[in-house]
C-alpha cells in the first residue's frame, strides 16, 4: 500500500510588545531575573481586570493581511479553560470562533516550483508562564515573567505532504515576521514556536485519519526531523494494520531523535470556550484595515523577486540577501552609489539607462559575490550584524568599483576589504597607506615576467609541452613578486 503524508502546522509567534498582552508589565522578562516583570493580573490574582494591547492587535492586523487572510469586522476573545501549573488563573484569553485573520496562504518553494499552503485562521492570546524544574526531579518552579507574553497563533491547512516543506513554509513565515518587525522569530529563543500535526493516509483518499500532534519543536531541524520520524512509525503501524485510531500528542525528544506519547489529544468543548466578559469585542470598519494595509512594508517574497527583476541576481543570492531585511537595505544603497558613480563618468555615452543596463550585470555580480561571500563570512566570524557593520555602503561601492576598473585585484582587495572592517577606513586610504595600489606600467610588469620565466624553467618547459595548468604557477609566482600587485590576468597574458 503506498502511503501520503498529510501535515499541518499551528505556530506561536511572540510579539515584541513593549508590554504584556493584558497588563503593562515589561515584556522583556525572558532577559530579567525570575519573576520581577509581574503584577497581579498577570500572576492571576482574584478580581483584577485586564486590558488589551493595542500595538499586538493592530500588529495581528497587519500580518493577517500580509498572509492574504481575510480581517474579520468583529473579533473577540474567549477564555479557554484548562488546567496546569503555569496557568495561574485557570484559563488562558485566547480566541475562538471570531479570530482577527481567517482562510490566507503563503506561498514556498519547493522542488517541484510554487506552492501556495493555506491558512485556517490567525488569532491572538496570552502566552502561560514557564514551569523550571530541578535536576534532581524534586521540585518544580514557576517564573511568572512570560505570563501574559503576547503570541499569535497562525494554523496552517493540512496542505504540506513532506517534511521539506512543512521546514520550508517555518522559515519563510519567519522571513516574513521579522520583515514585518512584529516579532525577532529566534526559534532557539521559542520567540516562534511550532506544533506539527501528522497523518498518512493511501493515495488517492481524501480522507482524513486522526492526526498526531508533535510538540517541542524548536529548530527547524527539529521540525523536519520530528515530521521524518513519525512517518516512518506511523507507515509501521499502516503496515501491521494498527493504524492511529484517536488524536493525540507526542513530545519530540531531540536527545533521541525520536517522539513520545504525551496523551490523547483535546477537542475544542474540552476547553470549554465562552466569551471573555472582561474584554470588549474588536471593531474595524474597512477603513481601518486599508490603513492597516497601506502601512505593510514590501514583503520578503516580493523584494526577493524584485532584486531578481530589477537587478538581475541570481535567485540564490537574492534569497540569501532578502532573508535580512538590513542586508537587503545594504544592498541596495551600495547598488544606488554604484549606478551614480557609473554615471558620473565623462567617457562614457548614452542614456542614463543605457548605460545602467550596459554594466548593471558586471557590477550587481561583483556586489552580490563581495557581499555573500566575503563580507557575511567577516560578519559571521565576529559575530556582527550588518547594522553595525563599520563599512559603510558607499565605502563599500568605491571598492567594487576599483575592483572592476582593474585596478584592485582580488587577493588585494580582501586585505582592503578586512582592513575596512576592522577600521571603517576607506578604500582609498587604506590602499594609499598600505602601497597596495595595482601597477599598470607595463615596462615594470615585464621585468618581473621575465624574472620568474628566467627562475622557473622547469614549469616553461611543461607549458612549452602542452601542460596548460603550470601557467598558473607562473602567475602565482609573479603575483608574489609584486606582492599582489599585478593584475592575474594582465600577467598570464604577458606570460
Amino acid at each position: 500500500m503506498q502511503l501520503e503524508s498529510i501535515i499541518g502546522l499551528e505556530i506561536h509567534v511572540q510579539l515584541k510588545t513593549k508590554s504584556k498582552m493584558f497588563c503593562g508589565c515589561d515584556n522583556t522578562g525572558e532577559d530579567q531575573p525570575a519573576n520581577t516583570t509581574v503584577c497581579p493580573i498577570c500572576m492571576g490574582h482574584p478580581g483584577v481586570l485586564p486590558v488589551a494591547n493595542r500595538q499586538a492587535i493592530d500588529w495581528s492586523v497587519m500580518s493577517s493581511l500580509a498572509l492574504n487572510c481575510q480581517v474579520s469586522e468583529f473579533s473577540k476573545f474567549d477564555r479557554k479553560n484548562y488546567f496546569y501549573p503555569d496557568l495561574p488563573k485557570g484559563y488562558q484569553i485566547s480566541q475562538f470562533d471570531k479570530p482577527i485573520g481567517l482562510g490566507g496562504y503563503l506561498l514556498i518553494e519547493t522542488k517541484d516550483g510554487t506552492k501556495k499552503i493555506g491558512l485556517t485562521r490567525l488569532h491572538l492570546e496570552e502566552d502561560a508562564a514557564k514551569l523550571q524544574h530541578s535536576p534532581e526531579g524534586k521540585w518544580s518552579y514557576v517564573d511568572y515573567n512570560r505570563s501574559s507574553t503576547p503570541l499569535m497563533e497562525i494554523v496552517t491547512e493540512p496542505d504540506m505532504r513532506t517534511p521539506e516543506e512543512a521546514k520550508t513554509f517555518v522559515q519563510e513565515l519567519r522571513l516574513m515576521m521579522r520583515h514585518l518587525g512584529v516579532s525577532d522569530a529566534d526559534m532557539e529563543k521559542g520567540h516562534l514556536r511550532c506544533d506539527a500535526n501528522i497523518s498518512l493516509r493511501p493515495v488517492g483518499q481524501d480522507k482524513l485519519y486522526p492526526k498526531i500532534e508533535i510538540k517541542n519543536l524548536n529548530s527547524f531541524k527539529s521540525v523536519e526531523r520530528a515530521l521524518e520520524y513519525e512517518i516512518k512509525r506511523q507507515t509501521k503501524l499502516w503496515e501491521e494494520m494498527k493504524a492511529p485510531e484517536v488524536q493525540s500528542t507526542r513530545g519530540w525528544d531531540e536527545a533521541k531523535q525520536i517522539t513520545e506519547e504525551q496523551r490523547t489529544k483535546e477537542e475544542a468543548h474540552d476547553y470549554r470556550y465562552f466569551p471573555e466578559p472582561d474584554l470588549p469585542p474588536l471593531l474595524f470598519t474597512p477603513e481601518d484595515i486599508e490603513a492597516a494595509r497601506a502601512r505593510l512594508p514590501e514583503l520578503p517574497q516580493a523584494k526577493r523577486a524584485r532584486f531578481i527583476d530589477m537587478y538581475g541576481l541570481a535567485p540564490a543570492d537574492a534569497k540569501i540577501i532578502t532573508e535580512d531585511k538590513d542586508l537587503a537595505n545594504y544592498t541596495e544603497q551600495v547598488i544606488s552609489e554604484l549606478r551614480a558613480w557609473l554615471l558620473s563618468l565623462e567617457q562614457v555615452e548614452g542614456t542614463e539607462e543605457e548605460i545602467w543596463e550596459k554594466n548593471k550585470q558586471k557590477l550587481v555580480k561583483l556586489v552580490s559575490g563581495w557581499l555573500v561571500n566575503k563580507l557575511m563570512a567577516l560578519l559571521n566570524e565576529s559575530n556582527t550584524s550588518i547594522k553595525n557593520c563599520k563599512i559603510t555602503p558607499e565605502n563599500f561601492a568605491e571598492m567594487i568599483t576599483l575592483i572592476y576598473q582593474n585596478k584592485l585585484n582580488s587577493a588585494t582587495a580582501q586585505v582592503v576589504l578586512k582592513k575596512m572592517f576592522d577600521l571603517g577606513s576607506d578604500p582609498s586610504q587604506i590602499i594609499e597607506e598600505g602601497g597596495l595600489a595595482q601597477t599598470s606600467d607595463e615596462g615594470e610588469i615585464e621585468k618581473i615576467v621575465d624574472k620568474i620565466i628566467s627562475a622557473n624553467p622547469d614549469p616553461v618547459a611543461d607549458y612549452k609541452k602542452g601542460k596548460m595548468q603550470a601557467i598558473k604557477f607562473l602567475v602565482g609566482q609573479v603575483m608574489k613578486e609584486s606582492k599582489g600587485k599585478v593584475n592575474p590576468q594582465t600577467a598570464e597574458e604577458l606570460l
